[in-house]
């Protein structure tokens, strides 16, 4: 018999469709365990535990819902378990992933975030598909670790390291690995290795606190960026996501308000370290980039942005010095580092 503990928070996977609008249900979280167990033969072998921290759809998560989320699993004794399967939305579902991944660093079981991207009655729903995935990696895997299995319509289901996924493609519900390296696929009940993860800088695990910091502010580039406009207060850093080349406007052509190196200067004054991500680390980079390095950017080099962002505010939310804030952010503890 397998012990296998199921979290659900609601997301689309827990949700009905009403009068044309989707949100989540009570009794529809349990749904999916007993669609499971009418399309899954051997559901005798496998023992579900279940708690419900939470029932939100996922865009009105806040970082205090990890800690809620984080404060569940504990309590339940995940130690206990053979694996760990976590309902949840997509619209936050990348960030999810993040948190669990950075903060369960040490898990000696696998702990697998399920996601739908239609309500479960709807015939096109992936949800059952994603959920018996998890359960079977569970039972044929054990790896520990934080994963996503995720169908994506017409395709075979891939399994993502947690650390690794990003947000969903615009306007459409396909999720995928950064620059598209998904960990593994599942096919015809079987796994087959997809992008092995790569040499751990470092070997320890690290304990963190499930602290978020609150001063973490966020910046999306966009031609005609103005940086006046952004209130600098209560803000301890800044992490800027930069375009796919791994640039952001450097240049005074447009006046002060659009130059990043002004922004830079401006935050410097006040205290406030400012990182850039994504970015691919390598021999040579645009003009651009090596000007907002010159003025003190940090950049935090082959990590997703999504990663990128949860792990500063883990950082600012567990350490003060700002030496061990640098040490945090350049160890790679979750496999985050592509």
């Amino acid at each position: 018999m397998k012990n296998i503990l199921v979290v659900f928070t609601g997301g689309t996977i827990g949700s009905v469709a009403t009068d044309g609008t989707i949100n989540t249900s009570e009794s529809t979280s349990f749904k999916l365990i007993r669609l499971f167990q009418q399309h899954y033969d051997n559901h005798n072998q496998i023992h579900f535990d279940t708690i419900q921290p939470l029932q939100i759809l996922s865009e009105n998560l806040a970082p205090p819902a990890w800690k809620t989320l984080i404060a569940a699993i504990e309590a339940a004794r995940p130690d206990q378990y053979d694996g760990i399967i976590i309902t949840h939305g997509t619209d936050t579902l990348a960030y999810t992933a993040c948190a669990l991944g950075f903060y369960f660093n040490a898990a000696t079981i696998p702990m697998l975030p399920v996601s739908s991207d239609y309500p479960l009655d709807h015939p096109k729903a992936n949800g059952l598909e994603n959920f018996i995935c998890a359960v079977e990696f569970i039972l044929q895997l054990k790896t520990p670790g934080v994963f996503v299995p995720y169908r994506n319509q017409q395709q075979i289901t891939q399994i993502h390291q947690g650390t690794h996924l990003a947000c969903s493609l615009q306007l459409s519900g396909d999720f995928f690995s950064v620059q598209g390296k998904s960990y593994m696929q599942f096919e015809n009940r079987r796994f087959s290795l997809l992008s092995p993860p790569g040499q751990r800088t470092r070997t320890q695990h690290t304990a963190l606190k499930a602290d978020f910091s609150e001063r973490i502010l966020m910046i999306k580039p966009y031609p005609g960026l103005d940086y006046s406009r952004f209130n600098l207060d209560h803000v301890d850093a800044v992490l800027h996501d930069l375009y796919h080349s791994g640039t952001a406007c450097a240049s005074l052509q447009w006046g002060e308000n659009y130059s990043l190196v002004e922004f830079i200067k401006r935050c410097e004054k006040q205290g406030i370290a400012v990182y850039l991500a994504p970015a691919i680390k390598s021999a040579g980079a645009y003009q651009s980039t090596q000007a907002l390095m010159e003025h003190g950017a940090k950049i935090i080099w082959n990590m997703s942005i999504e990663a990128a962002y949860v792990k500063l505010l883990l950082a600012y939310g567990n350490f003060d010095d700002k030496r061990e804030i640098m040490d945090f952010m350049t160890a790679d503890i979750a496999g985050e580092h592509i």
